[in-house]
């Protein structure tokens, strides 16, 4: 059985089995999944003697797994969508095109984290993508940031005048992330979460 993503084998020892197929599918061992079909015999004076077998599997693509797992629940949505993706540093960022994209994004961007969570459960289970997984469309994680950054501002200049504590709307974890990144080192202001999911929020207090 041969293909373009695997390949079996024979020689004398797996080893040479192994080396001509890897050879063949033009790809190192780390790429590849080895199955031995037959260690093979010597035989007695070549009598009895058969051929090692090996069978070599290439190793599937870990971000187009990603993107395959993409194309496959969004179409279970209804929705045909392009999936591009990019690597920096430790994260694989994924930005999903087509028509209805506000259907992905959902209420404050509820469905695009649910299915954020999805992918990168998906792929912390069957995958060797050792990265963890972006997903945005229609630029809205940057827009989205850029209100809450401009939210924040306002807030704790507030709170910073008032001596008072404000409590901000439910938000999603990675808008409740937002808001404590762009405080963080506030002078005047700390922030915190409390509650529990999906009523979460943020505190901003004067320190």
């Amino acid at each position: 059985m041969e293909n373009s993503k695997s390949i079996e084998r024979f020689a004398k020892t797996v080893e040479e089995a192994t080396a001509e197929a890897l050879k063949i599918l033009n790809v190192t061992e780390d790429a590849v999944k080895i199955t031995i079909l037959d260690e093979g015999a010597k035989g007695i004076l070549g009598i009895g003697s058969r051929p090692a077998k090996v069978r070599v599997d290439l190793k599937p693509d870990p971000i187009e797994e990603v993107k395959s797992f993409l194309r496959e629940v969004t179409l279970a949505m209804g929705l045909t969508v392009n999936v591009e993706a990019s690597q920096k540093e430790k994260h694989l960022y994924i930005n999903l095109t087509g028509e209805n994209m506000g259907i992905l994004i959902g209420k404050r961007g509820q469905t695009l984290d649910a299915l954020q969570y999805i992918t990168n459960l998906a792929v912390g289970r069957h995958s060797d993508l050792q990265m963890g997984v972006v997903i945005d469309t229609e630029n809205y994680r940057r827009r989205r940031r850029d209100t809450l950054e401009g939210l924040a501002r306002t807030i704790s200049r507030k709170v910073r005048d008032k001596r008072q504590s404000v409590k901000l709307e439910p938000m999603t974890r990675f808008e409740r992330h937002v808001i404590h990144t762009i405080l963080q080192n506030d002078r005047y202001v700390k922030t915190f979460s409390e509650g529990n999911e999906p009523y979460r929020h943020v505190v901003i207090a004067p320190k």
